[in-house]
């Protein structure tokens, strides 16, 4: 199961706000953590991550803070998750290029299962931090699912 960590989530809140405020105003680490409730040494280390990645960057100095290093439309959905997860997989094998699976001479599924991880990794790098400011963002609850399937 593709499962993305906390940290990853954190990550796209901290860009998703930084972009929120404008491309050139500058956002210290306490303000993002305060706004979302996430511990501030947590979210600092996130931030590091997406500044090595070059997502953003830190401004020194007594109002320094960090600024979106792209334009929000520059900045995809797989890029930042890629910033805190690395390459991430739907199987072992995909996500772990040395996995020694037993079934790899004779697996059915491998096949499909890259058209199916190719599709998602489309689908993520297509969309951006831009893209994410224009859906909906009332809370979902947990139980409400949305799928669907072919008739």
């Amino acid at each position: 199961m593709l499962k993305l960590s906390k940290k990853t989530d954190y990550a796209l809140m901290a860009i998703q706000y930084m972009a929120s405020k404008g491309t050139d105003r500058v956002v210290n680490t306490k303000e993002i953590a305060e706004e979302y409730k996430i511990p501030v040494e947590l979210l600092a280390k996130v931030l590091q991550k997406l500044g090595k990645k070059g997502l953003i960057a830190s401004q020194n100095g007594p109002k320094g803070g960090y600024v979106l290093a792209k334009t929000p439309a520059a900045i995809s959905v797989l890029s930042i998750i890629q910033a805190i997860e690395g390459q991430v997989g739907i199987t072992e094998c995909y996500h772990n290029e040395d996995s020694q699976c037993v079934q790899m001479a004779h697996c059915n599924i491998r096949s499909p299962m890259r058209n199916i991880q190719n599709s998602i990794y489309g689908l993520l790098d297509s969309m951006s931090i831009e893209d994410m400011s224009s859906f909906d963002t009332s809370p979902i609850m947990p139980s409400a699912r949305v799928y669907s399937h072919r008739p």
